[in-house]
């Protein structure tokens, strides 16, 4: 390879993750509205030029900041697999997780977009593929950690249930920072999908009455 190019393509790069990162920030703090090229190019410290030649439009800009957020989201995703302990806990601490999923500057950026998508069917129509995926890969690991079987009626459902209520708890957040309240609710849902959890699958033996 070519000395000279290497460090200009490892500039490049690095120029692309402080817009990428820049665009998050904007996207939180202004909307999708005010995550302009220009505006994201001056949060970056990099001119308008350069930022067009690595995003072109605003609606490039905004996908490949949410593919960035999704990317670094399943990153911490990935972490906190590692984290959860076994034993007595564990779902609460799988809970906590997939909530934790739902929160913080990458979320509060993908709610920009997605409220933008809402009245967008362009923007909406490209946006969904990519929340899908994450929703996906929050449901499947929550499903292998927890050991769901998915076979049992309302299991599916009810895994499916957390990623909503993380989701609105995340939306909430914006708001008020509860975060007692916030544990409290996860230690109750904990509880509640341990239930569901217990149920026997179908078609397999009742215990016998006790004598």
């Amino acid at each position: 390879m070519d000395a000279g190019r290497e460090p200009q393509q490892e500039r490049s790069r690095a120029t692309r993750a402080r817009l990428l990162d820049a665009a998050v920030r904007v996207l939180a703090e202004r909307g999708a509205a005010g995550a302009t090229v220009g505006a994201v190019a001056e949060e970056a410290g990099v001119s308008r030029g350069a930022a067009q030649h690595h995003f072109p439009t605003r609606e490039d800009l905004s996908l490949a900041a949410l593919r960035h957020m999704l990317d670094r989201r399943g990153e911490e995703l990935r972490r906190g697999v590692a984290a959860v302990p076994e034993g007595a806990g564990r779902t609460e601490a799988v809970v906590r997780m997939v909530v934790d999923a739902f929160s913080g500057e990458d979320f509060r950026a993908a709610l920009q977009l997605w409220a933008a998508a809402a009245n967008d069917p362009a923007l909406r129509e490209r946006i969904l593929p990519l929340e899908e995926q994450m929703g996906r890969e929050v449901h499947r690991a929550a499903v292998d950690l927890l050991g769901a079987d998915e076979s049992v009626p309302g299991v599916r459902e009810t895994v499916q249930a957390t990623l909503d209520l993380a989701r609105g708890l995340g939306l909430a957040n914006l708001l008020t920072d509860d975060g007692p309240r916030r544990a409290r609710i996860v230690r109750q849902w904990a509880l509640t999908l341990d239930g569901v959890l217990a149920r026997p699958p179908v078609g397999s033996a009742a215990p016998p009455d006790p004598v």
